[in-house]
């Protein structure tokens, strides 16, 4: 890889992960607070003076029950923080690869096959919409990008913001209290950032600009997804199944979010693979299994 790129939030989960297959040589790392993305000047002269080929970002705010109480703080982030991006790419001349997610669906209730890329987005939540602005931003202004959704990912490096991710999460709770709840009637794509980083790496080198769904391949409920991990860690706890309501979370989540990468299948460049497998190769990494 030859191109000079410009990851922001280099030591995110998403970001330690594309580090590991990005030449050290082309890149630059960016990271909050010296490069804050809510502050235009920054990125302003941050960018002009790096003058990198393509701009990774992987920034975001994803704590999804407080930006119900607080949008203003999500809408900094993940809307305007992306418009100072894609101003200072336009200036440049150069893509923005940008992330989003399964969130921006949900108003469907009734939905229960995949979305592509070419569905209507209805967000249910005020993280899900912050997004969906941003993406209609990029595309509305911007030629020269890549809108990667993606969903529930996991990683070695975890959420600094959530503290880790869904599967820490469920490991957790399961070896605290020797049972866990998990939800048997929403749909999801568990997703590993090593493998996005990859397929990341993949989409950009093609040069066929726009909207990407980026998942593993294949879906479940968390009830499976828990199931899958205590089976692979050889643990026996009680995993007791119950609604998503159970929870009552402050943000609604869509109990169907399922991503299908028809675009990436379309250009034959779908190498997402299933996410028992994802699964079994993070916890690989993670030491947890051999």
């Amino acid at each position: 890889m030859i191109m000079l790129v410009a990851l922001i939030g280099a030591s995110g989960q998403l970001g330690t992960d594309l580090q590991k297959i990005i030449p050290t040589r082309s890149l630059i790392k960016l990271d909050y607070p010296d490069f804050d993305i809510t502050k235009k000047n920054i990125v302003e002269s941050g960018l002009s003076s790096f003058k990198p080929d393509i701009v990774i970002n992987t920034a975001a705010y994803n704590l999804v029950d407080r930006a119900e109480d607080y949008p203003e703080e999500a809408m900094a982030v993940n809307f305007y923080g992306v418009t100072h991006l894609s101003a200072s790419c336009l200036k440049l001349n150069i893509p923005l690869v940008h992330y989003s997610t399964d969130y921006v669906f949900g108003a469907d209730s009734k939905r229960n096959h995949p979305y592509t890329e070419e569905d209507i987005p209805g967000p249910i939540n005020q993280y899900g919409r912050s997004k969906l602005k941003a993406e209609q931003f990029i595309t509305q202004k911007m030629k020269q990008y890549f809108i990667i959704r993606t969903a529930y990912l996991f990683g070695t490096a975890g959420s600094k913001a959530k503290g880790g991710n869904i599967i820490e999460s469920m490991i957790n709770i399961g070896r605290q209290q020797g049972e866990l709840r998990a939800a048997t009637n929403q749909f999801i794509n568990p997703t590993y950032t090593l493998d996005l980083a990859k397929q990341t790496l993949n989409i950009i080198q093609t040069q066929h600009y726009g909207l990407f769904h980026a998942v593993s391949r294949g879906n479940c409920t968390p009830y499976k997804l828990a199931t899958e991990i205590f089976n692979c860690l050889g643990k026996k706890i009680n995993i007791i199944p119950v609604k998503a309501d159970y929870f009552k979370p402050k943000a609604g989540r869509p109990l169907y979010s399922v991503l299908e990468n028809k675009k990436l299948n379309q250009l034959k460049i779908n190498i997402m693979p299933s996410w028992p497998q994802s699964l079994r190769h993070y916890l690989k990494e993670k030491k947890y299994i051999n």
